[in-house]
């Protein structure tokens, strides 16, 4: 989800200034409904819809005038895949408390990436566990709430900040468990804050110590979401489209 796709116009498709397009997503238990905003008299462009699967699912191109009837211009089938970042945050969200696991990924610190890796990997591990449907029950601390604060153990709070990783972090924060985590010792002694402050990583101090600390901007920051029932409306203010999803 919230990749920008760009749709081109056939000749005869190009119409005046009042028709407004809409793509319509139909999948096995969901439906989406997005908006568009044209580039130019042959070109539209609007966000794609995070899936609840992964499907092929049916893709119509709707025209829209006031007055008329609406109209499907074209059908094209649109896969959902599931790639390695998703694949990454549903291995994290399962493993929350599990030890063995969340000593693994420190693994992943030996092969960082460069900054500007982590920055794109950030991005995109953010959003996946934006549309992870997780049980209402998650907890970012694991399943076993008996365990005292005092017994050091390892974190996906620990995890986030040893790599870096700002979006992520803030996601975690404001899920059950992200504000406790961050005073979780490890078995070497270390919270997350002496973790962010050991590396130098100043942003990511400041958002874990600064009360009213602020989202750190990234592609999400530019969407706001609705949820009423079975239904959602985002809205994504950098493309200025809208998303409905709705239940089937």
């Amino acid at each position: 989800g919230d990749s920008v796709i760009t749709v081109q116009l056939t000749e005869e498709d190009k119409v005046e200034d009042d028709v407004v397009f809409y793509l319509v997503f139909t999948g096995s238990t969901v439906q989406h409904c997005t908006s568009t905003r044209k580039i130019n008299p042959g070109s539209l462009e609007t966000i794609s819809p995070g899936h609840d699967c992964c499907e092929t699912v049916k893709v119509a191109l709707c025209a829209s005038r006031e007055g008329h009837p609406v109209l499907v211009v074209a059908e094209e089938s649109f896969q959902f895949v599931q790639d390695e970042v998703y694949d990454a945050a549903q291995f994290l969200a399962t493993c929350a408390g599990n030890q063995q696991a969340l000593n693994f990924t420190r693994f992943l610190e030996r092969s960082r990436s460069p900054a500007a890796d982590v920055d794109f990997w950030d991005e995109k591990v953010a959003l996946a566990f934006r549309h992870l449907k997780l049980p209402a029950e998650w907890n970012v601390l694991g399943a076993d709430q008996s365990l005292s604060e005092n017994i050091p153990r390892e974190t996906l709070m620990h995890f986030a900040v040893r790599l870096g990783l700002l979006r992520l972090t803030w996601f975690l924060l404001q899920q059950p468990g992200g504000r406790g985590a961050l005073s979780i010792h490890n078995n070497e002694g270390a919270t997350p804050v002496s973790l962010a402050l050991e590396r130098g990583y100043q942003k990511l101090h400041q958002l874990l110590t600064e009360e009213g600390a602020r989202e750190p901007d990234s592609w999400s920051t530019l969407s706001h979401t609705v949820h009423s029932g079975d239904y959602s409306v985002k809205h994504h203010r950098g493309l200025g489209v809208y998303l409905l999803t709705a239940e089937a």
